[in-house]
C-alpha cells in the first residue's frame, strides 16, 4: 500500500506527477488556503504531509494531527512556520528543501536591490498611469548600485551567490555570520563579528539569515542609526529579522534611501505604510519563483519522503 500524502498547496506538474506515481496524494488542485482546523481534518489518515511556509504548525496544531501522521516534508527551505521542538516530542520528522533555491533567491536580491536603487516601482508606476510628462537633468534620480559596499546578514548558500552576483558590479562585500567563514569561501568578504560592526560599511544592506528568536527584528532602530545615510535595505529571507515600525520611519526620515522587501511580517497582511510610501520596492515572496526551483523544491520534498518510507534517514532532516 502505497503511503498518503497530504498537499497543502498546488505544487508544479512535474511533481504531482511523481506523487501519484509513487504515493496516494490528497492534492489541492484549486490552491486553497487551509484553515487550521481543515488542515487537520484533511490530515485524517495520512503518513505525511507536504506543506509551504504558508501553514503553520504550532505546538497545539502537531498535537491535534492525526496519528497516522509520521513525517513532514516541507515544500521550503525555511522552517519557522513549524515548532520543531513540539514535533520532535511527538516523534515527527521534520525536512526541508535546502540549497535548491541559492540562485534564485539570489537573483531576486539582486532585483530588489536594483528596483529599490533605481526607483523602478516609481518609474512604472509613471509610465502606467500616464504621469510621465517629460525628461530632466533632476528626474527620477537615484542610487547608482556599481562599486558600493554591500553587506550581507549571513553568508551561507543564498548569501555566497548573492556576493558572487553582486561582484559582478565591482561591490565591495561586507558580511556578518555566527562565525567567520574559511576564506575559500569568504572570497575577499570581509568579516564582521557583530551587526553592530557591520552596519557602518553597508551602503547597501541584504538579509540571508534564518528566523530565530536572536534574529527576530535584528534591524532595529539602533543599528539603523549605524547605517550611512541613504543606506538601501533589501530582503528576501524572512519578515521577521525587520523591526518594521523602525524601517518605516527610516525611510520617512531619508536615513535609508529605499528598501527592496521580498518578505514581510504577518504577509500577506503587511504593515500598511509600506504600499504608501514611494521609496519601497515591494515583491510578493517569489524569492523562489522560478520554473527550474519550484521543481527542484518539490523533488527534493519528495527525495525525504523517498528515503523515509525506505526506512533511510531523509537527507534534509531539521528535527
Amino acid at each position: 500500500m502505497k503511503p498518503v500524502v497530504l498537499v497543502t498547496r498546488k505544487l508544479p506538474e512535474a511533481v504531482e506527477d511523481r506523487l501519484r506515481r509513487d504515493y496516494q496524494p490528497r492534492l489541492n488542485p484549486d490552491d486553497r488556503l487551509y484553515s487550521r482546523d481543515a488542515l487537520i481534518e484533511a490530515a485524517a489518515g495520512a503518513d505525511a504531509i507536504i506543506p509551504c511556509h504558508t501553514e503553520r504548525f504550532s505546538a497545539e496544531v502537531i498535537a491535534r494531527l492525526p496519528a497516522s501522521v509520521r513525517i513532514i516534508a516541507n515544500f521550503s527551505v525555511g522552517y519557522d512556520h513549524v515548532d520543531v521542538e513540539a514535533a520532535k516530542g511527538r516523534g515527527l520528522v521534520v525536512t526541508n528543501t535546502p540549497e535548491v533555491l541559492s540562485d534564485a533567491t539570489a537573483e531576486l536580491t539582486i532585483l530588489l536591490m536594483l528596483g529599490a536603487a533605481r526607483r523602478a516601482g516609481e518609474g512604472e508606476r509613471l509610465v502606467r498611469t500616464r504621469a510621465w510628462r517629460d525628461w530632466s537633468p533632476s528626474f527620477m534620480v537615484g542610487t547608482q548600485v556599481s562599486g558600493k559596499r554591500l553587506g550581507i546578514v549571513g553568508l551561507g548558500r543564498v548569501g555566497r551567490v548573492t556576493a558572487r552576483r553582486a561582484r559582478g558590479f565591482d561591490m565591495e562585500i561586507h558580511y556578518h555570520d555566527l562565525q567567520r567563514l574559511p576564506s575559500d569561501l569568504e572570497a575577499g568578504a570581509i568579516y564582521h563579528p557583530t551587526p553592530e560592526d557591520l552596519m557602518p560599511h553597508c551602503d547597501f544592506l541584504a538579509f540571508h539569515c534564518v528566523a530565530t528568536p536572536q534574529t527576530r527584528k535584528m534591524l532595529n532602530s539602533d543599528r539603523i542609526a549605524l547605517l550611512p545615510p541613504g543606506a538601501i535595505v533589501v530582503n528576501a529571507s524572512r519578515g521577521a529579522v525587520i523591526d518594521d515600525e523602525a524601517l518605516i520611519a527610516a525611510l520617512k526620515s531619508g536615513k535609508v534611501a529605499a528598501d527592496g522587501l521580498d518578505v514581510y511580517n504577518n504577509e500577506p497582511d503587511i504593515h500598511p505604510e509600506y504600499r504608501e510610501l514611494p521609496n519601497t520596492f515591494l515583491m510578493p515572496h517569489i524569492g523562489s519563483a522560478t520554473k527550474e526551483t519550484r521543481d527542484a523544491m518539490g523533488f527534493r520534498a519528495l527525495d525525504n519522503l523517498d528515503a523515509f518510507f525506505a526506512g533511510r534517514e531523509p537527507k534534509d532532516r531539521v528535527a
